[in-house]
């Protein structure tokens, strides 16, 4: 009984799967997902300020795992997973990556400034404003006092991860805003 459970829930995800696939080759009929039509998804125009075209370009390289400079279909999948289902420690693994932008596995304050300057830009423009008025620089340091544990001025995958889950308003800063669920959630009815 608890076979036939499971083997109705993988031919579900075996449908949802074929509906994104016509979905997203009817969307990208050349099979691959560019950056300008990642940036377009997410409201991406050249109106957009630099800081929030940059912030996307940054997801953009997350998802592109083989670094192809298009997301295919299954990254796509991937991509969709994660900000749909994922659990929180891949999202945090996730939003690591989004971070740190020049790939060494560990994130300086630099990198932290420019996304949360990023995230707080965008947030004003949401007017989802509403937290404590501290200046991207004053949250910075904020983060590296609690998530830099050994105080070697850099933040590791694990520190990054365990200091977000600890701390309610560590998650509330790390929180990237992935903003394309509307996209989405159009795209992926069943």
């Amino acid at each position: 009984m608890g076979q036939s459970q499971s083997d109705d829930d993988n031919e579900v995800a075996l449908t949802q799967i074929q509906e994104l696939y016509r979905k997203f080759a009817s969307e990208c009929p050349s099979g691959n997902l560019h950056l300008h039509e990642f940036k377009r998804i997410f409201g991406i125009s050249s109106a957009s300020s630099p800081e929030e075209s940059a912030y996307i370009d940054n997801i953009f390289r997350t998802f592109d795992t083989n670094q192809d400079d298009t997301i295919d279909f299954m990254e796509y999948v991937a991509a969709v997973h994660l900000v749909f289902r994922g659990k929180l420690e891949d999202k945090l693994k996730w939003s690591f990556k989004v971070y740190d932008s020049d790939g060494n596995g560990r994130l300086d304050k630099r990198e932290v400034k420019h996304i949360v300057k990023i995230i707080s830009k965008i947030r004003r423009q949401d007017s989802q404003s509403g937290s404590e008025k501290m200046s991207p620089d004053q949250i910075c340091d904020r983060i590296f006092e609690i998530v830099d544990k050994n105080k070697d001025g850099q933040i590791s995958l694990e520190e990054f991860v365990e200091g977000a889950q600890q701390d309610p308003w560590v998650m509330e800063q790390l929180k990237l805003n992935v903003r394309p669920s509307g996209w989405f959630n159009e795209r992926n009815k069943t």
